[in-house]
């Protein structure tokens, strides 16, 4: 079956050879380090690159596109210190760029009004013709389907980078208007981008992505009331705008723990989920096929903090089969592993789990 027809066939729940297969397909599905593909070619024999990896695994899925960080007042870069276009700072400590400052910490409203808050026409047009021109070619060269990376950042998560997790999620239950006016400059933002982003790239691509983590291991950030009535509308109306733009599947990550918030994913637009972490509260393969399977497409669910860590190929394999038996019989299902794939998985056990996928349902 190509793999645009099983992806499709996937998404309508209908009968599939196997299920889709993801592996570095996108930023959200990526590899921590490039020592783990250097292992991984190793061990399958292949050229120390992505896409031979991904070749040998025979997965579905590339990407084209970014997050944009326009030109800004605030921008600065050292090999161990950054600050982007919403002012956030980042220091380098060995694999990830971690916050170190959150520039509207303890911010009023009159803060908000004087920021200098990222403007969309500072993008240049060049870059928008480079991604669709990628895309472009991609579609009438390439087998595989086509992710449009998301352009934005996710409401939430700018919250709580900005202002500080502690502040935002206060301000969100006891500051209602500052949340208000914060959200109002970042939809402006995000919608000047969407607009000029998918005009370019959606007749190229299949699906598009958000990340925006909303839970913890044991639970959501946020109340289901406090989700529908802040942050369920932004997102209602960035997905409505990108649909009316272009005809695409809209896929939305979030770690952690969010059953509890899942029955609104579909009311704003939400077709697939990720990454599916296993090991999180009420997130167990059964509980979210039998709720949420026919309104859902799950995407990950092959657990990354224990089992591809710690457990030998024998063991991947028989788990990547019993969570096959659960999300992949009847479509629905996009495998791929619960978190970024970290530096301390074997290479063994990766390749134990796309095997054992690649044996069908």
């Amino acid at each position: 079956m190509e793999k645009r027809e099983r992806f499709e066939r996937c998404m309508r729940r209908q009968g599939v050879d196997r299920v889709p297969l993801d592996f570095a397909g996108m930023s959200l599905t990526g590899i921590s380090d490039m020592d783990t593909i250097r292992r991984l070619s190793e061990l399958l024999g292949v050229e120390n690159t992505i896409p031979a990896v991904q070749q040998a695994l025979d997965t579905d899925f590339t990407n084209v596109g970014w997050i944009f960080n326009p030109e800004s007042p605030y921008h600065f870069f050292s090999p161990t210190r950054q600050v982007d276009c919403w002012g956030i700072e980042r220091s380098f400590t060995g694999i990830y760029w971690d916050i170190t400052r959150n520039p509207l910490r303890d911010a009023t409203e009159a803060d908000l009004e004087s920021f200098h808050w990222p403007q969309a026409a500072a993008i240049p047009q060049s870059d928008f013709d480079f991604i669709r021109e990628t895309a472009k070619k991609l579609w009438n060269e390439s087998d595989k389907v086509i992710i449009g990376e998301h352009p934005v950042f996710g409401c939430l998560e700018l919250g709580c980078w900005m202002c500080g997790f502690d502040d935002f999620l206060y301000r969100l239950a006891g500051e209602p208007e500052f949340v208000e006016k914060f959200f109002q400059h970042i939809w402006t933002y995000q919608r000047d981008v969407i607009e000029r982003y998918y005009e370019a790239v959606g007749p190229y691509i299949h699906l598009t992505t958000s990340g925006d983590d909303f839970g913890t291991q044991n639970g959501p950030f946020l109340s289901p009331k406090c989700f529908r009535e802040q942050i369920a509308p932004m997102y209602r109306k960035r997905i409505s705008l990108i649909k009316e733009i272009a005809p695409v599947y809209y896929f939305h990550h979030t770690c952690g723990s969010v059953f509890r918030l899942m029955d609104q994913f579909p009311e704003v637009g939400i077709d697939i989920l990720n990454p599916i972490q296993p090991g999180a509260f009420e997130m167990e393969p059964e509980r979210l096929k039998e709720h949420f399977g026919s309104q859902l497409t799950f995407w990950g669910g092959i657990d990354e903090q224990h089992l591809l860590t710690y457990s030998t190929p024998e063991e991947v394999e028989t788990q990547v089969r019993k969570v096959l038996q659960v999300f992949g019989k009847e479509g629905g299902y996009v495998l791929a592993p619960s978190h970024n794939i970290q530096r301390d998985v074997p290479a063994e056990n990766i390749v134990a789990m796309y095997r054992a996928a690649q044996e069908g349902v």
